[in-house]
């Protein structure tokens, strides 16, 4: 396992680490805790040490796992959830320094944990990035120990670009792929001027990057590729990056030429990882077979600089006029 450092928390973090929200089954199935724990055991036994989570995975149940996981193992696990996305209406105006206190408590809670590593705003409207008391209360919470240090995840680069001007936010959670590139340009450079730490979400485009969907691919009901392609329910962006589900796939063509029999999900990942600006990218797993295909990405030798050219001209003839402005 190759280590990068997580900005200037100073964690040493596993490069390829593990997003879960999807541990405990597929999207739209039931929360199994079993196959949660095969999954969580198997990242860690093959040298993962960074664990992403949210409140809202599995409704709490997803951070449970995490806890269980963290309590039963010698190794230093750092530990990342997420708070916010249980405000509902999820409106600027509902978001109070009490609540989000709360939400961190019942967190604690969940995992059987007296501190979080990192905790990150998950997601919220953008007004909630202009509002100093909102994150002076996280700050206030890692004076008193309930927390390490503080994070966002958010949508939009614009939103990335204030949330580093608040002096103890020192992470980034973003959406960065090979259909998602806006974040190299100026956020990039900036995080990079500041040390702050970055974990890219989204590395596969939910799954459209494995190479492994047509179209005829079907998923569950309560799968969010089923119902928000058009953001029915939360930001577009987050599924399939925000890529049309039929130019994705014409666009997955294209890179299968550009890599002929190789695995798409792990060059999708490789080409995440080429950017030194980035501390760990977080894939997903379903399966704890999932995980060692994700994790054999590091092994794989660097990406060209012809395969980077091409896969930016991808980007920008094809894709950037869809989304680049968005997001």
């Amino acid at each position: 396992m190759n280590f990068r450092t997580l900005g200037r928390t100073g964690f040493k973090i596993s490069e390829i680490s593990l997003g879960t929200w999807q541990v405990g089954g597929k999207w739209g199935a039931p929360f199994d805790h079993n196959n949660a724990d095969k999954i969580l055991n198997t990242a860690v036994d093959n040298g993962i040490n960074f664990i992403d989570t949210a409140d809202v995975y599995g409704d709490g149940e997803s951070e449970k796992a995490v806890g269980r996981l963290v309590r039963s193992r010698p190794e230093k696990i750092y530990v990342a959830s997420k708070c916010g996305r249980k405000i509902s209406p999820h409106i600027n105006e509902n978001y109070t320094p009490a609540v989000l206190r709360s939400h961190v408590e019942a967190s604690l809670k969940n995992m059987g944990l007296e501190r979080l590593d990192l905790i990150q705003l998950h997601c919220p409207p953008t007004p909630v990035f202009y509002r100093p008391e909102i994150f002076a209360e996280f700050e206030k919470m890692i004076t008193e120990g309930k927390i390490h240090k503080l994070g966002v995840s958010v949508e939009k680069v614009e939103e990335a670009l204030k949330a580093i001007e608040y002096d103890h936010v020192d992470t980034v959670q973003i959406i960065f792929n090979m259909f998602r590139q806006r974040p190299a340009e100026l956020f990039f450079e900036q995080a990079r001027k500041k040390n702050i730490g970055i974990i890219v979400r989204v590395p596969l485009a939910s799954g459209l990057l494995t190479g492994k969907y047509s179209r005829s691919t079907t998923f569950l009901e309560g799968d969010h590729r089923t119902f928000n392609r058009d953001g029915a329910a939360f930001d577009k962006g987050e599924t399939f990056s925000g890529v049309d589900y039929e130019l994705g796939l014409e666009m997955v063509d294209q890179l299968k030429q550009v890599f002929p029999g190789e695995d798409l999900a792990q060059i999708a990942i490789r080409w995440v990882l080429m950017f030194p600006e980035v501390s760990c990218v977080i894939p997903g797993a379903s399966r704890p077979d999932q995980v060692i295909t994700n994790l054999q990405a590091a092994e794989l030798p660097a990406l060209s600089d012809g395969q980077m050219t091409t896969v930016q001209n991808i980007y920008r003839e094809n894709i950037k006029k869809h989304v680049h402005h968005l997001w």
